[in-house]
């Protein structure tokens, strides 16, 4: 089956820190109101019940806008949601397996950090996208590692799935990174964490103009 085309521009990536569930859905329609092409729910509480029925809200909102919905690092969730896919980081299974939960269809993300090689490995395996970071200081995952520019270009020369950058990203610091080949800016904080996150969504979408 012929994989999904990915958008490009701002991939906005929800934080249970910052957005309480009766204002989860509200931000996420605002997300994308600004501009977002694609949203991944992350929540790393530990109330499951809660989580899924956010999990299928978001899925039917986000369909309701023809946005994809990834669900972060549970491939479960992601199937009982019916959401479009999952983002796996290190510890959190193959694409192998999140394949044949999800379908072919299924949008499948894997954090690549800053190694190249784990990008290409995951291209191998069937991934529909790469992400790379952090590429500056980030709030929400503060002893990350770094990633360069440099490797967001040779990544995008080497690779023919799109490529993410994520790690502390807003509308003054990503314009690099799109110069150097990010086809998506994953931004938690610069979205979710502003007063006026419609307003946020669209100045990061400004870094793709």
């Amino acid at each position: 089956m012929t994989k999904r085309q990915l958008p490009r521009g701002l991939y906005a990536i929800t934080d249970s820190k910052l957005l309480s569930p009766e204002h989860l859905i509200q931000a996420v329609a605002q997300a994308i109101q600004g501009g977002a092409v694609m949203i991944q729910y992350r929540d790393k509480g530990g109330d499951a019940a809660r989580r899924l029925w956010e999990a299928q809200d978001l899925a039917n909102l986000c369909r309701s806008l023809g946005v994809p919905l990834i669900i972060n690092d549970d491939v479960e969730l992601a199937a009982q949601a019916m959401a479009d896919g999952v983002h796996l980081g290190r510890d959190d299974g193959n694409v192998a397996i999140a394949r044949s939960v999800l379908g072919e269809q299924a949008i499948i993300g894997v954090s690549c950090y800053n190694e190249l090689d784990l990008a290409l490995a995951a291209e191998a395996d069937g991934a529909d996208y790469v992400a790379f970071g952090s590429f500056y200081s980030s709030s929400v995952k503060p002893n990350a590692v770094r990633a360069s520019t440099a490797l967001l270009a040779e990544a995008k020369a080497r690779l023919s799935v799109p490529v993410v950058a994520i790690g502390g990203i807003n509308s003054d610091n990503g314009v690099p990174l799109v110069a150097a080949g990010a086809d998506m800016l994953a931004v938690i904080n610069a979205v979710f964490g502003q007063a006026d996150v419609a307003s946020a969504a669209a100045q990061i979408t400004k870094c793709f103009k």
